[in-house]
């Protein structure tokens, strides 16, 4: 038999390298909760390594106010502190002044930037990856289809023929889950208004937006069974349907078209045609990744924002009688005047839509409670100093739009829905240092005039001709994004 044995020292070596294994363990925690800075941090933590306080900050909250994350640490830290968010350091803003900076200084101190994770979800090529030049000559290929010349000429008509059928059928249904249902309307008139699709193609590819949106804003863990997972299989499957209808296109494009031997390409009028054109050129700034994540990224945006707001404004509006009243005054006086001034009812006119000033007051009061967005991102390009802390270059800045637009000395009762607060203020057309449902600076939301179009339609139209009964849900939960989890079932009537 053979006999083993064991050599002198052996366990004292194990036990060194055990000792410097937790030594260096201690070093690189030690390292990550204090980070290197040439200047003096903000205060805050930094989480666990590499999870930071990811969890925590996707902890949902069933709360209309700032979402508890941030809520806790402004009580401990004041309006700047430090995180880490899903591996990354990030200086947490609710001072009016940083955030002012963080947009008026795009391009020189920061730029646009988001985790990640995040950037998987849109794509690594879509319109918020883009700096400089590049985005804003995307900005102005969008703005020309979405800007207020276009919503005055054709999106107007349009957007009024959707709200009019799409209440006229909710109207004869038992029960109506509203979240779903305006996310369907508007996100089938975008599809249409972005690439012309037929009913089919559209509801296969809203079909996959519905699995992305869901775990939109979740925990990143990609495994089956997750949000996350769910998000991601989402936006594989309507990239899918997007390249079948961006390579069709191109083809319909270099084929000669039209009748009587026209040799040029067939057009479309709609956003798809300026697309093609642009990376059909002889030396195209676009690429074809772009244009996918860029009409990827509208198609989210106009649909699911613009859907959970109308949602929650109905919601509002049943729940504060005296504020919907006021709405229905305004919206039989522009019907009234109609009658009065006009020969023929040819539908809503473009300056009808911008004498709604109450509405409008509606719409913003809506959205600084809805707080869609619960943080706006950028990445400090060099270090910054502000008010005797540094923000190191390379760091993430989360602007907090709930902590601004739900901050008492700001709004008087932050949690309570008064849209007269918005009276006599002037329209909101770009954010402002107190209001950035939007965004704002150079980023400020292209859609976001789309967005009011479509809601002060929706709710003219909703106010005049029918009347409706909250049956269910309605429960609000922010995780840290809005969400309605058990959705919210209305009954929609036609007046007498």
């Amino acid at each position: 038999m053979c006999a083993y044995v064991r050599l002198p020292g052996a366990a004292a070596f194990a036990a060194l390298v055990l000792l410097m294994l937790l030594l260096l363990l201690l070093y690189a925690v030690h390292r990550w909760r204090n980070p290197r800075c040439r200047g003096r941090l903000p205060p805050g933590s930094m989480g666990l390594p590499l999870v930071g306080e990811t969890l925590q900050f996707f902890s949902p909250d069933a709360s209309f106010d700032v979402p508890r994350f941030v809520r806790h640490r402004l009580a401990r830290y004041g309006p700047i502190f430090k995180t880490s968010l899903v591996g990354h350091p990030v200086v947490v803003s609710a001072d009016e002044e940083l955030n002012h900076m963080v947009f008026q200084q795009e391009g020189q101190l920061f730029q646009s930037w988001y985790p990640d994770s995040f950037v998987e979800i849109l794509g690594r090529d879509n319109v918020g990856e883009q700096q400089g030049a590049m985005f804003r000559y995307l900005k102005n290929m969008v703005l020309r289809y979405f800007g207020p010349e276009s919503l005055r000429e054709s999106v107007l008509r349009d957007v009024e023929r959707a709200v009019s059928s799409s209440l006229c059928t909710w109207s004869t249904l038992p029960a109506v889950e509203l979240k779903e249902a305006v996310s369907t309307m508007v996100f089938d008139l975008s599809a249409n208004k972005l690439l012309s699709l037929e009913p089919s193609r559209s509801k296969i590819l809203r079909r996959s937006f519905f699995d992305f949106v869901r775990g939109l804003i979740s925990f990143p863990l990609y495994l089956p069974g997750t949000a996350y997972y769910s998000c991601m299989k989402g936006r594989q499957s309507a990239m899918e349907v997007l390249q079948e209808v961006l390579e069709e296109r191109k083809r319909s494009a270099e084929a000669p078209g039209g009748a009587g031997g026209d040799e040029r390409p067939r057009r479309h009028g709609d956003f798809l045609d300026c697309v093609v054109q642009e990376i059909t050129r002889e030396k195209p700034l676009v690429t074809d990744k772009m244009a996918l994540d860029l009409m990827f990224v509208l198609l989210f945006a106009s649909f699911h924002t613009t859907s959970l707001a109308l949602t929650l404004a109905v919601k509002l509006l049943a729940d504060h009688p005296h504020v919907l009243e006021e709405l229905t005054v305004e919206h039989e006086a522009i019907l009234n005047d109609r009658k009065t001034g006009r020969e023929s009812d040819d539908g809503i006119t473009w300056m009808e839509y911008k004498s709604m000033t109450f509405t409008s007051q509606v719409i913003n009061e809506t959205v600084r409670l809805a707080n869609i967005a619960p943080g706006i991102f950028r990445m400090a390009l060099k270090d910054i100093q502000f008010k005797g802390y540094t923000i190191p270059a390379g760091w993430g800045v989360m602007v907090c739009p709930p902590a601004v637009h739900l901050n008492p000395g700001i709004y008087p009762g932050p949690l309570t829905f008064n849209p007269s607060r918005f009276k006599d203020k002037p329209e909101i057309n770009r954010g402002s240092r107190h209001f950035m449902a939007f965004g704002g600076g150079l980023r400020f939301c292209v859609g976001a005039d789309f967005s009011k179009l479509q809601m002060s339609i929706f709710l003219h139209f909703l106010v005049t001709r029918y009347r409706w009964k909250n049956l269910g849900g309605g429960k609000i939960v922010r995780s840290p994004g809005l969400e309605f989890p058990d959705g919210y079932q209305i009954q929609i009537r036609q007046c007498d």
